[in-house]
């Protein structure tokens, strides 16, 4: 036992001088660890004479509680000058002045969206909205689409594997029409019993789905449907309207408008609405920016109106259609990318 002085001494000097934890812990191997140099006069400490085992037993039990109390101090000092370490490498200098938040930008398409909404209430229409998630009645049945209407189809229509309390059919809404149905009945319900019920005029702009997706289809787009029913509203309150729309939408009464002879279920006539602009890169070229008509007779009655006495009209934009020919882009996809480069140019 006269080498334990001389261990318990250079053990310390060791762990002492060790510069990290990596040599720290060789360093306790050395001394403490199984074949180390302490470690293997305890085993030794059996082989004394019985005399002298209980001295050389505390003695050596209090040099490996000095070891291991300077391994424990190291092992903080370590730990700390680390951490240390590390604050000031990540020091914050708190008298710089804030980065602060990027600025953002409206979207294009929300961009026409609320240029489209504050034309229409500049002459009196209302702005409504509605569910996505549509019944089957709303989006096709109450428009009078018939039972084999392609529209339909699986192929065109996102389809919900959930029907509503009344078991019908729920779906993605193929267009903002349903909310003509359903802002006239409420509308219908809110004036009953009235002498006089005021002229239902609204717009209905939002979110879309159908089955389609290329550079002019989107699976999800936006629409924004117009309505308009009195008395006596006629086709020519149409022409009129929609006509006087383009021509603030875009800026320019350089326009023409052409209603061209269509067919639709939900309008009795229809028509396709088309622009033709008397300058700048589209000139000359006919352009369909909108579907219209005077509302069904059929349509009026699930409103809960009398066709005989109430008639108007509606129409349906495509607000990404409108979106496209005001900035001069030839790609919807564009819209739905995200590529910052393309829309900082409308923030």
């Amino acid at each position: 036992m006269q080498d334990l002085q001389a261990i318990v001494e250079r053990a310390l000097a060791d762990l002492a001088a060790a510069p990290d934890a990596a040599a720290l812990e060789n360093a306790k191997a050395r001394y403490l660890g199984r074949s180390g140099e302490l470690t293997a006069l305890l085993k030794r400490l059996g082989t004394l004479p019985a005399a002298e085992r209980r001295a050389a037993g505390e003695a050596l039990n209090a040099a490996k509680a000095r070891l291991e109390e300077a391994l424990a101090r190291r092992r903080a000092e370590l730990a700390e000058s680390k951490m240390q370490a590390q604050l000031a490498a990540e020091a914050l200098d708190v008298t710089l002045p804030g980065r602060g938040a990027s600025r953002g930008g409206i979207h294009p398409v929300i961009r026409t969206w609320q240029r489209v909404e504050a034309i229409f209430r500049s002459i009196g229409f209302d702005v409504a909205d509605g569910p996505e998630v549509e019944t089957d009645w709303y989006n096709f049945t109450a428009l009078n689409n018939p039972e084999n209407h392609p529209a339909r189809s699986m192929q065109d229509t996102f389809y919900v594997d959930l029907k509503d309390a009344q078991g019908l059919a729920l779906l993605l809404r193929t267009h903002t029409s349903p909310m003509q149905v359903r802002y006239a009945r409420l509308w219908v319900e809110r004036h009953r019993g009235a002498k006089r019920m005021p002229p239902i005029k609204v717009i209905a702009p939002g979110r879309t789905y159908r089955v389609d997706s290329d550079a002019t289809h989107s699976p999800m787009f936006h629409q924004v449907e117009g309505l308009w029913i009195d008395e006596d509203v006629s086709f020519a309150d149409l022409k009129a309207v929609y006509t006087d729309f383009v021509r603030r939408f875009f800026e320019t009464d350089a326009i023409e408008v052409r209603f061209r002879p269509s067919y639709f279920p939900f309008t009795e006539p229809s028509a396709e609405i088309d622009l033709q602009f008397a300058a700048g890169p589209l000139k000359g070229r006919w352009l369909e920016v909108s579907g219209a008509g005077q509302v069904h007779p059929q349509v009026v009655r699930n409103f809960g109106l009398d066709p005989e006495r109430w008639i108007g009209f509606a129409f349906g934009s495509g607000l990404e259609r409108l979106t496209m020919l005001r900035y001069g882009i030839d790609d919807l996809r564009l819209f739905f990318d995200g590529d910052l480069r393309f829309l900082r140019q409308f923030a």
